[in-house]
């Protein structure tokens, strides 16, 4: 089965706490805190597989997870990093995001590409030591991994398109001019997936060649197979549109070529001007009495498009297709590869953190997942870890956000469910 669009959910792995725990050995006074760190969540990570055709294996598992970081150790011993989950897709797949659908990654080189890292492990309680604060009773957890919805879209990589209704020898052309294999028989839709070739020109010079599945008027709408395989055209550098000349199929091939067109046209405006060669083929079937090949040849020179007479079944007129759309190409830029819409951005100032403030019924709540993440570092039932609370909100400038919305003295502060009364 060929799949070539998928939506899966990817998360990386949380932080590891920071570990409280002090340094304790007979005849050794005072040893102080030697809780470690936490270890890095892992992350998940996309690499590219020469060896896929198709997005199959998403169909049977939508949900990857990356291992989380393990707590600090003992004697400042830092935890375990989680470890990354590898992805593999086919070359040529885009990577975007299911929420925004902006492009995060055009997986068409042989870099890898994080697409959502692990989160930073928290800092034992042997980071927060000061000359004033000796033996802090206090970790920082680690931070929560990254979660999103992507939709994988694979779009094939290939120098030549062969387009053109079902049933006029797109594939037969394919298995003449290149080692591929495809279904051949004669009748419609044959051809259920595209089907990728290597064509040889000569000794250092080849091309590939993709024969997309049958496109029918009102493709670009849905109608038969065409909509779900127009994408693999996109990157095309050069159309080989395929017509029967003989007329075999009751139809007449040069409106063939326009309806063709219309749905290159409706599907996107930028493919419908990529080059073409016109391959007038099954000539050698074609009735004495008729004219198809003149009103094709004037077709093409009014759409400006050369046009070459085969017969791909046998194998007439196959090798100068072959030079003529090596030629082309060489006058063509390289395979399209499509650049990011989004960048990363740094992380925001802590005064741009999500901390939210609401006065209700004379209480000041305070709330956020910044707020979330330093309560959980904090020991309550210790001093200095209420202290180092206290410090962290006034620089973070929660203070500062509460006065300037009308906090009085002694009113009441609830920050996750623990209140206190305000003091200037």
């Amino acid at each position: 089965m060929f799949v070539d669009l998928v939506k899966i959910k990817i998360k990386s792995g949380r932080g590891g706490d920071g570990r409280v725990s002090f340094h304790r050995e007979k005849y050794v006074s005072a040893g102080g805190p030697n809780g470690g760190d936490g270890g890095k969540g892992g992350s998940v990570i996309f690499v590219v597989d020469g060896h896929l055709a198709t997005l199959l294996d998403f169909r049977m598992k939508r949900k990857y997870q990356a291992e989380p970081g393990e707590m600090g150790g003992l004697k400042n011993c830092t935890g375990k990093d989680g470890a990354d989950i590898v992805i593999k897709v086919p070359r040529g797949t885009l990577i975007k995001d299911a929420k925004t659908g902006a492009l995060l990654m055009d997986m068409s080189g042989s870099e890898p590409f994080v697409a959502v890292r692990g989160g930073r492990g928290g800092w034992g309680n042997a980071k927060f030591a000061t000359p004033t604060r000796q033996a802090p009773r206090f970790a920082k957890p680690g931070q929560e991994g990254q979660e999103r919805d992507i939709i994988l879209e694979l779009k094939l990589i290939a120098d030549v398109g062969l387009i053109g209704f079902p049933n006029v020898g797109k594939s037969t052309l394919l298995s003449v001019i290149s080692a591929a294999r495809p279904k051949i028989a004669g009748y419609h839709f044959t051809t259920l997936s595209p089907n990728l070739g290597v064509v040889y020109v000569d000794e250092g010079a080849s091309f590939v060649a993709a024969d997309i599945p049958g496109i029918i008027e009102g493709a670009a709408e849905g109608a038969g197979l065409g909509h779900d395989f127009l994408r693999h055209i996109d990157r095309c550098r050069l159309l080989v549109h395929v017509v029967d000349a003989s007329g075999s199929e009751g139809r007449d091939p040069v409106e063939d070529i326009d309806t063709i067109n219309g749905e290159l046209q409706s599907y996107s405006p930028a493919l419908a001007t990529r080059p073409q060669i016109i391959v007038a083929n099954k000539t050698d079937i074609m009735p004495p009495d008729c004219d198809n090949l003149e009103r094709l040849r004037a077709k093409a020179e009014a759409l400006d498009c050369p046009i070459l007479e085969l017969s791909a079944a046998a194998n007439q007129g196959v090798r100068p297709l072959i030079y003529k759309v090596w030629e082309a190409l060489q006058q063509l830029p390289p395979v399209a590869i499509y650049e990011p819409e989004i960048v990363p951005e740094d992380a925001p100032a802590i005064s741009e953190r999500d901390i939210r403030i609401e006065a209700r019924d004379g209480v000041w709540y305070v709330t956020g997942a910044w707020v979330e993440r330093l309560v959980a570092s904090v020991n309550f039932e210790d001093h200095e870890s209420r202290l180092y609370f206290e410090r962290t909100l006034r620089r973070a400038g929660v203070f500062d956000m509460l006065e300037r919305d009308g906090i009085e003295e002694k009113d009441t502060v609830d920050v996750l469910g623990m209140q206190f009364e305000y003091v200037y």
